[in-house]
């Protein structure tokens, strides 16, 4: 069962096969067996998971429930979830109970999914490894000296191992897609706006996007379809109507046109370079064409997004002060030493970094020069996008220009930012785009990103679902994780 997809799992609970009390006991006895060796989860929730399948085994035996009833998730630690405490990974956060439900959260609450945990993240999702946890690092289950991937990487790595069939995540500059890929299975950031931000504690304003991962393109359809929709209480959410992702999986691919930027496939090493060639060879056999595509202005968007993200986060992180949210330091002298040593302590190195460089960019004699200069650009990569997708349905490229590293591997904070090299050029657009994956380099998982034109997650997870059904790599499990 640990493995099987929402389909069957659904069929199993709806024809009694298994109750929704049994299910949950697998994947809880589960993560009591393997979360602490990969410390993928930051707090389990038992008390409401009880509360939960009550509710959903009487929607079930009503004849009510709908797919996703009674299917147990890990929900991403900085989604609020109600009286539950919502740390984003720091300290600062630490003791912070969430007084609300996050609407993703309520969204899948409201068709009677099962919240398991609350799972490990780079704190206040900045990183790219999982290394920046207050709580420690996420290890990789194809390899525990390995990288997760980040910020994602306590989600990615709870469903690589079996320890739940879906996890919530975000995606600010590739967050999803990265762990993703390095841990071997699938991940959606849907379209800016798609999914509320009402209740995911901010990291990058304009950026942030929830998401999901799960093993199969068809799991990510049947939950980021609940999870999405309109929402007030969110001034950036898109007013478009909810829709069913998972109502053209089936539909043939042939004719379907998938970009390639040459650029970048030319700048992976020979192993990612021949996996991923093969995966979009894979494509073409399935009936796609292939056509060449240019984005002339995407190498500048690291560049770009590494003053546009921690100008947000500056802005977005000023409100933990130890007074109006946050750790608070002891004894201090006055209230300047209240403020300087409560996020002192209560922040990591990395997030610092990003406050320190976001203040300065926002700042006078800077702001011209670097934050207003980065936003023209983002300008010029979504126009290159928009150019690109007047000849394509979606694009196919790298997630990560390598496989899941070993841990400390990457000391110098810029080396660690080039690993978003293919995944912040579409984040910068607010662009749907997926990671799945399609084989394995010196026995390590590889991705392919899919990108799509904006609102279109229909037709990415349609391409993922046709690639999946063709081919067995979203099915592979690390050694000692199988059933």
């Amino acid at each position: 069962m640990k493995f099987k997809g929402i389909k069957q799992i659904s069929q199993a609970l709806h024809s009694k096969d298994i109750s929704v009390q049994e299910l949950h006991d697998i994947y809880a006895n589960r993560q009591k067996q393997s979360a602490k060796q990969l410390n993928c989860l930051i707090n389990r929730t038992p008390q409401l998971a009880q509360q939960q399948i009550v509710a959903a085994q009487a929607l079930i035996d009503s004849h009510q429930g709908s797919i996703l009833t009674g299917i147990p998730l890990v929900h991403k630690d900085l989604f609020c979830t109600k009286d539950i405490n919502t740390t984003c990974g720091s300290r600062m956060l630490e003791n912070f109970v969430a007084p609300y439900d996050a609407t993703i959260v309520d969204n899948l609450n409201a068709v009677g999914m099962v919240t398991l945990a609350k799972a490990n993240m780079d704190e206040f999702a900045m990183g790219s490894s999982n290394e920046n946890s207050y709580f420690g690092a996420v290890k990789n289950p194809w390899d525990l000296s390995r990288v997760s991937g980040g910020s994602s990487g306590g989600s990615a790595a709870v469903v690589a191992a079996g320890l739940a069939p879906i996890a919530t995540g975000s995606d600010t500059g590739g967050s999803i897609r990265q762990p993703a890929a390095l841990c071997g299975i699938t991940g959606i950031k849907p379209s800016y706006g798609r999914a509320s931000r009402y209740g995911m504690v901010a990291f990058a304003s304009s950026l942030d996007q929830a998401g999901v991962l799960a093993r199969s393109a068809e799991d990510c359809a049947y939950v980021l379809s609940q999870m999405c929709g309109y929402d007030a209480k969110d001034s950036t959410s898109a007013q478009v109507d909810k829709e069913d992702f998972s109502q053209n999986l089936q539909q043939s691919i042939k004719r379907m046109k998938v970009g390639i930027i040459r650029e970048w496939m030319d700048g992976l090493s020979a192993g990612i370079k021949a996996v991923t060639e093969q995966a979009i060879q894979k494509l073409q056999d399935l009936g796609a064409e292939l056509v060449e595509v240019e984005l002339p202005t995407a190498h500048l968007a690291v560049s770009a997004y590494y003053v546009i993200a921690p100008a947000e986060c500056s802005s977005n992180l000023s409100r933990f002060d130890g007074i109006r949210y946050g750790h608070q330091c002891q004894n201090p002298k006055d209230l300047n030493d209240l403020y300087v040593r409560s996020r002192t302590e209560g922040f990591g190195e990395e997030v610092k970094r990003r406050i320190m460089v976001g203040t300065w960019a926002l700042s006078t004699g800077f702001y011209d020069a670097y934050y207003l200069k980065a936003q023209k650009i983002r300008r010029l990569i979504a126009e290159d996008f928009n150019q690109a997708f007047a000849q394509v349905d979606i694009i196919a490229a790298p997630v990560s220009p390598e496989v899941a590293f070993k841990f400390n591997a990457k000391k110098d904070p810029v080396s660690m930012y080039q690993e978003d090299i293919y995944t912040v050029p579409s984040s910068l657009a607010g662009l749907p785009c997926m990671s799945i994956p399609i084989g394995m380099v010196d026995n390590l998982p590889v991705g392919l990103q899919l990108i799509g034109h904006n609102l279109q997650e229909s037709v990415l997870l349609n391409i993922a679902h046709q690639y999946q059904q063709d081919t067995n790599w979203h099915s592979q499990v690390a050694e000692g994780y199988h059933e």
